[in-house]
């Protein structure tokens, strides 16, 4: 059995990697991390882990518990301060360590890029011990355009559009109930971090905005680039062999209701005139993060791909 300490753990990317580690056949949480939670039951989060749990215990302690796999569940500043231990898999849940350009990952996270290994297992399997877990936007992007990376052209563009938990746990302006419920708003129009992630990837310049949903998770994004006329065959062939990835029959649209609450992609494929429209649907909190990072850590240590994953929504 492989042991996980989780550092951050009452954030929402830490409830939902503890959520899968919890069903995991193969991985066993020895250590919850959590600044603020520090020295109280592991109760104080959720009271069904009355008694199932280790109390918590300072992020530093979690990190230094010698874990096979950490999960780092922390915001982009603390993981890029964070000292990798000496072994072990550690698989970063920020952005810190998802761009490679030395300027950009400045620009976007103010530290310079290490030797992490991205991880988005169907279209960049994870190597090595340390692993920048892609962003949520990006997940939904790729898995949508990379099987067309070769056939696609300028001008490329990325309509994605997110639950309101992909801004994390902490108290923002634009995540307060009374600016959130009967509204839809853009933001980061003039530029997101996630925008140069997918560049990196995919290999064309893209414009990309995202849009906040009033709804608290599920991620969908259409996107948009000239006729590709065997798109969809290029799609299935490339997810023929996933239980993650699914592509829907000819005319039938991806829906969040169908995502929510699993790690699971729905993939549709549409024509609308001289352009070809795929659109891509996840769970934010889910393929877009804390699922995404345990399909991670089982590859890293040699586990079934999809052991402690959700898979079953409800199916068209």
């Amino acid at each position: 059995m492989a042991t996980a300490s989780i550092l951050g753990t009452a954030g929402y990317t830490g409830q939902e990697t503890l959520d899968r580690l919890l069903g995991h056949p193969s991985i066993e949480v020895t250590a919850l991390g959590s600044d603020s939670q520090a020295g109280k039951p592991a109760a104080a989060l959720d009271p069904r882990l009355d008694g199932a749990l280790p109390a918590f215990v300072p992020n530093a302690e979690a990190a230094a518990s010698g874990a096979d796999v950490l999960f780092l569940c922390l915001s982009n500043e603390e993981a890029a301060a964070f000292e990798p231990p000496a072994a072990g898999v550690v698989i970063d849940l920020s952005g810190a360590h998802r761009l490679r350009d030395a300027a950009l990952a400045e620009r976007w996270y103010g530290v310079a890029p290490g030797a992490w290994s991205y991880g988005l297992p169907e279209i960049a399997p994870p190597e090595g011990r340390l692993i920048a877990n892609p962003g949520c936007h990006a997940t939904a992007a790729l898995l949508a355009l990379w099987p067309l990376r070769e056939q696609v052209e300028a001008p490329v563009v990325v309509d994605s559009k997110t639950g309101m938990t992909g801004a994390g746990r902490g108290l923002k302006d634009f995540t307060h109930a009374g600016f959130v419920l009967e509204n839809f708003s853009p933001y980061a129009v003039e530029g997101h971090r996630h925008a140069p992630e997918i560049e990196q990837a995919l290999g064309h310049t893209i414009t990309f905005v995202p849009h906040l949903l009033p709804m608290r998770r599920g991620l969908l994004a259409t996107c948009y680039v000239n006729a590709v006329p065997d798109a969809r065959e290029l799609i299935e062939a490339a997810y023929a062999g996933s239980e993650v990835v699914r592509l829907l029959p000819e005319g039938v649209a991806p829906e969040l209701a169908r995502v929510q609450g699993t790690d699971t992609a729905e993939i549709g494929v549409f024509w609308q005139g001289q352009m070809t429209v795929v659109v891509c649907a996840i769970d934010n909190l889910g393929k877009g993060a804390a699922g995404q990072a345990v399909q991670n850590a089982n590859l890293a240590l040699g586990l079934p791909e999809t052991a402690g994953l959700r898979l079953e929504g409800v199916r068209v």
